[in-house]
């Protein structure tokens, strides 16, 4: 089923945010005015923003440390994430989680995690209260756990995956194959060579995409959402990707061959891919999509200067937030 134009439009808007974000904070980092380690999400955009398109406020994700990407994608308010990765007290986390640690329950954003095979299982206890709300009435919501290549060999992936199969959680493990986990390529590091095969084994549909092509990502996504929230169980996606960037801010990168950024810039870019396609068929024109790019730097620029003036928490913040009362 085709996406409408306003969707279309909707799309790109988001996928040139994600992208303007982090080209951005690439120079802004080299200021030294941003705390904590970073990690871009640019080349990434068309998983995001495929998998994020027909979920609602009341679906959850559950991200990676590479999350602003998803963050945005899900509909977090970009001034209040730059103020979170500047350290400000208005940002989304009072500047208390940063890069690594967003989080916006309204939005159903769970949470970045720092931690590699950390988001899963959350993922899949969010996707068994999502469940148990369907039992008693509710619609059917979903919960979908994003993950890199390297996040496929660790046990609480294959727990929470075992878990969802065997309780037909409506969860959607998404696994971002970019071909690197930090350092390591993933054709050394899966045994297999096949993370979908493995995610099948668990005993639910899986299926590979083209990471790069948002239209791709889009149309698996939806197939695996259908099922879900009409009771069918989990499902997975292995997009094949690539990042633009060093595993971290700083990563020298020397474990790629020279060629192979600009390379994948110049055949795996997914905005270009996009802009290619509906300038194609004729669903959108390249003056609506230049007219975006003009608005989406705007506004990062907007966001910049607002982190950079907004105030930085107060030591009496230290304290607060650390334990929660029920």
């Amino acid at each position: 089923m085709p996406l409408e134009k306003s969707r279309l439009l909707a799309a790109y808007r988001r996928m040139k945010t994600i992208r303007e974000f982090e080209e951005r904070l690439h120079v802004e980092i080299a200021t030294g005015e941003i705390p904590g380690f970073t990690h871009l999400y640019a080349g990434q955009e068309a998983v995001a923003v495929g998998v994020c398109t027909d979920l609602t406020d009341q679906d959850y994700i559950v991200s990676t440390h590479r999350g602003h990407g998803h963050c945005i994608a899900k509909g977090c308010d970009i001034d209040g994430m730059m103020k979170e990765i500047y350290g400000r007290r208005a940002g989304l986390c009072k500047g208390k989680g940063g890069s690594m640690h967003i989080a916006d329950f309204d939005k159903g954003m769970l949470g970045a995690n720092a931690i590699v095979g950390g988001g899963p299982p959350l993922a899949v206890g969010a996707a068994i209260a999502c469940k148990l709300r369907r039992g008693a009435g509710a619609q059917g919501h979903v919960s979908v756990a994003f993950g890199g290549d390297g996040s496929c060999n660790q046990g609480t992936v294959f727990e929470a995956m075992n878990l969802a199969v065997v309780l037909a959680a409506p969860a959607i493990f998404v696994f971002e194959n970019n071909g690197y986990s930090e350092h390591t390529g993933a054709s050394y590091a899966v045994g297999s060579n096949d993370i979908t095969a493995r995610a099948a084994a668990f005993g639910m549909s899986a299926e590979r995409v083209d990471g790069s092509d948002f239209f791709a990502v889009h149309a698996a996504m939806r197939r695996a959402l259908e099922r879900a929230r009409a009771g069918g169980g989990p499902g997975a996606i292995e997009a094949m990707t690539t990042r633009f960037y060093g595993h971290f801010e700083g990563d020298p990168q020397r474990y790629r061959a020279k060629d192979e950024v600009a390379r994948h810039r110049a055949t795996m870019d997914c905005l270009v891919r996009f802009r290619a396609s509906v300038a194609q068929d004729g669903s959108l024109s390249g003056e609506e999509l230049d007219a975006i790019d003009r608005e989406v730097l705007e506004e990062i620029d907007a966001a910049v200067t607002a982190a950079r003036a907004a105030p930085l928490p107060p030591e009496s913040d230290l304290t607060t937030d650390v334990y929660i009362s029920y």
